[in-house]
């Protein structure tokens, strides 16, 4: 019986190392790809032969901060001053309609619901909605009164009926600023009163625009609406891009003393869709001119791009000691790119992938990452992910892998790096 088990192992060791001397190299490539889409959200690149177009530079805009983002990429494509602080007046509702969008999802609210409203809501100042103390107002209505007439009666009574008070509220949304690694952001109230400790950055409300968007989408029309009527007072939608700009849809005013004139404007055309946050422009027509100028800069300029579909195999990796032995890697999210016009074909896609992962394999574990490369500059960034579950191995399993990683670690490397041209050659 002994001498039986050393002849098979003898056998398995032979084949293990013809197995290696072949393939140790090679192991844990990335799979052969599909490379990025020719597919785009817009129009399809220019030929190699097309002349560049010249890129001027962003907007001169008379605010204190802004920031212009593609809100499918993520990218920023101009900015000035975006990371810092600032008081974001009533930019503050976007993150309490945030929460009152996560509730209405979760279903822990239904648009129906009716609110009493309370004293504390019907006596706050500034912009209102012109609630009754004791009435009993729907949410939906509500949510038209924080969008449209940036109510801080309807924003109060919403915070009261989603956590319990205004104090629980605020604490849900500097977490939720954090899940959004809204990192330069504390609220102090639902409103955007003034406050010292009342800030966030041109980027962070960038971020929290198109987490709104990209995450409620069924609540989003809210943020186009023009008019609101209420208790006989019809109010009007401050956003004067509603009706100056054919393509903008949203998003949200917010005027102080302290934090001058504010607009966060969403536009979308021909399958772009950009975000612009202007931060202290000196006037109410300043930023209406100057989110206009941004984002037809934007849509001028740049084109977005479709590389990946979220769990779509984009690499297939060994999983050392794991039943399976390989398994797909990809991203999470589609992943999209943002480019200069007629720039896309001279970009190329690095991905670099972890030979060392040792099972078990959670899905969604990072196992490596992407990166699109644009003249020798990296321009944008993502994770690689594990897409299925690895399990351990069993005694087999490890007894051979037992084997072939030692050859592994001896002539192997760490990780891999594998670089691919928009048109899927392998560099």
């Amino acid at each position: 019986m002994i001498k039986k088990m050393l002849k098979k192992i003898s056998v398995l060791i032979f084949v293990s190392l013809v197995t290696l001397a072949f393939n140790v190299q090679a192991a844990d490539q990335p799979a052969p790809q599909p490379a990025p889409q020719p597919t785009t959200t817009v129009t399809q690149p220019a030929s190699a032969t097309a002349q560049p177009t010249l890129i001027p530079t962003p907007p001169n805009i008379d605010a204190k901060a802004y920031v212009l983002m593609d809100a499918n990429s993520g990218q920023i494509i101009a900015q000035k001053n975006m990371n810092q602080k600032l008081p974001p007046a009533s930019l503050t509702k976007i993150m309490t309609m945030y929460l009152i969008s996560q509730a209405l999802q979760n279903k822990t609210i239904t648009p129906d619901d009716k609110v009493t409203i309370s004293k504390e809501a019907w006596k706050m100042g500034g912009s209102k909605m012109f609630i009754k103390v004791g009435s009993q107002v729907p949410i939906n209505e509500l949510i038209q009164g924080i969008i449209v007439a940036s109510g801080n009666d309807a924003c109060v009574a919403m915070s009261e009926h989603v956590a319990g008070s205004q104090d629980s509220f605020v604490g849900m949304m500097n977490a939720q600023a954090k899940a959004l690694k809204m990192n330069s952001t504390h609220y102090t109230d639902c409103t955007g009163m003034p406050d010292d400790n009342h800030y966030t950055t041109a980027y962070d409300i960038a971020l929290l625009t198109r987490a709104v968007i990209n995450n409620f989408p069924q609540d989003y029309q809210w943020y186009k609406q023009k008019w609101f009527t209420h208790n006989g007072i019809r109010q009007p939608n401050r956003n004067r891009l509603l009706w100056r700009y054919q393509y903008a849809d949203g998003v949200k005013t917010g005027h102080t003393n302290a934090a001058g004139y504010c607009l966060v404007s969403s536009a979308k055309k021909d399958g772009i869709r950009l975000i612009s946050v202007v931060l202290g422009a000196p006037n109410d027509e300043a930023r209406a001119k100057d989110s206009i100028h941004l984002l037809t800069y934007g849509f001028r300029f740049f084109n977005t791009h479709f590389i990946y579909q979220a769990g779509s195999t984009i690499a297939k990796l060994r999983a050392w000691f794991g039943s399976p032995k390989t398994f797909p890697a990809g991203v999470k999210k589609d992943l999209y790119l943002t480019t200069p016009v007629h720039q896309y074909q001279n970009t190329n896609i690095q991905i670099t992938t972890q030979n060392n992962l040792h099972a078990p394999i959670k899905k969604g574990q990072t196992v490596g990452n992407i990166v699109i490369i644009l003249k020798n500059k990296p321009i944008l960034s993502t994770p690689l992910v594990a897409l299925v579950d690895v399990k351990n191995g069993g005694l087999w399993r490890h007894m051979i892998d037992y084997i072939e990683y030692l050859f592994h670690k001896w002539f192997g490397s760490n990780s891999n790096v594998k670089h691919i041209s928009i048109s899927g050659t392998p560099k």
